[in-house]
């Protein structure tokens, strides 16, 4: 691949290291501790907010792992989601997209090659199974699989997969895949079907956090470095503060302050940061419409709202609620309860009124003293409040 002149702030998809400026993925994703736990033989779940680097992480890991004792690939099992759970379809999706992965990682062909008998032979309730233990047997170094958008298979779908993966985990090794990382959005706690299903996969989790001001520094370096234009101190500050290191927050008001304008000789400064955030805001990318989507469910809402009311008196939330809107990102992941970053709550609170009035044309407008210029976040009042968010995996 020829490297372009100028490496740009990635806003789409995995990184490519000749094309974006980066942070090493396993550095922060914790490579050491992910290659301990393949070489320990472990059942693991990665997960993270959307936009998080979990994909480039994971890729980087997958390449790792080829690079040594290994034989490991990584799928994506979105197209498996089917919306009438249609088990017989899915499981012929997955052997698909694993056939597919196989063939570009590792040059494999096996599963290309049997996966249709073997999904005639044993059915949509035991193929998975079967494949994985004959390509095991028949590989010549350990398997690894690191299976992407898990958390989004339907229920009949999602219970199949993790007892099909369940039925063979003691044999893992020569007649199993050695490692299944287990990938997406959700929390370990979402793959326990029951005490007797589990297999230790909910046992060991990494969530992948956010960047660090460090690596933020860091990354804006970078661009500096390569084009010698310079952030000021006032303007990485106010970037930090604004993004709080939200990966896709970071890049994309970054690549707005930057490369909005081609002149490199200007400083980035505070003022320069100020503007690109409201372009970026008042551009609506996908990223925010998936915000103003959430802002529909009602467990979001049981927690967003009342972070915006102006209120005294601090509300109580319902733990699940409070974890699924940390599962997302819209809050932080630590106490005390509050939107993640300034840049999600002016979204959110610019959305919130439109999504309220949706559900309720006779709703009043939201007022000037509903101001987004202060965070509000509630004390640790609560059991939810008290209990911390799993750590982010060191960096």
């Amino acid at each position: 691949m020829t490297t372009p002149a100028t490496r740009t702030f990635n806003t789409a998809g995995p990184i490519v290291p000749e094309m974006h400026y980066h942070i090493p993925p396993l550095q922060r994703a914790g490579g050491d501790r992910l290659l301990r736990l393949v070489e320990d033989s472990q059942y693991f779940v990665v997960y993270a907010p959307r936009q998080t680097g979990k994909t480039t992480a994971l890729l980087a890991l997958c390449d790792a792992l080829n690079a040594g004792a290994y034989r490991a690939i990584y799928a994506n099992l979105e197209g498996a989601q089917t919306r009438d759970d249609d088990l017989e379809r899915a499981i012929r999706t997955i052997l698909s997209r694993l056939a597919s992965a196989a063939r570009s990682a590792l040059g494999d062909d096996f599963l290309s090659r049997h996966r249709k008998a073997l999904l005639e032979e044993s059915g949509a309730e035991d193929a998975l199974r079967e494949a994985l233990s004959r390509w095991a047997k028949a590989s010549p170094k350990p398997l690894v699989l690191l299976l992407d958008e898990v958390d989004g298979l339907r229920d009949k779908t999602l219970r199949a997969v993790l007892r099909q993966i369940r039925a063979d985990h003691q044999q893992r090794g020569d007649h199993f895949p050695r490692c299944v990382a287990l990938c997406g959005l959700r929390r370990p706690e979402y793959y326990c079907l029951s005490s007797a299903d589990a297999i230790g996969i909910a046992d060991t989790s990494l969530r992948l956090g956010d960047l660090s001001e460090s690596e933020v520094v860091r990354l804006l370096g970078q661009h500096t470095t390569e084009t010698g234009q310079r952030f000021t101190d006032d303007a990485v500050e106010a970037l930090w503060s604004a993004t709080r290191g939200q990966p896709w927050l970071v890049n994309a008001l970054a690549a707005h302050a930057c490369f909005d304008d081609p002149d490199r000789r200007r400083d980035i400064t505070s003022e320069s940061i100020s503007t690109a955030r409201e372009r970026l805001i008042l551009r609506r990318p996908v990223h925010f419409a998936d915000i103003a989507h959430r802002l529909h469910d009602d467990r979001v809402r049981r927690v967003i709202e009342p972070l915006l009311a102006p209120s005294e008196q601090y509300p109580r939330f319902a733990d699940e609620d409070v974890e699924h809107v940390r599962e997302i990102g819209l809050i932080a992941s630590n106490s005390p309860i509050r939107i993640a970053n300034p840049i999600y709550q002016e979204v959110v609170f610019r959305t919130s009124g439109r999504v309220r009035r949706s559900r309720n044309p006779d709703l009043e407008p939201v007022t000037a003293t509903h101001s987004m210029t202060s965070t509000k976040a509630t004390p640790a009042t609560d059991r939810t409040s008290r209990t911390e968010a799993p750590p982010a995996i060191p960096t």
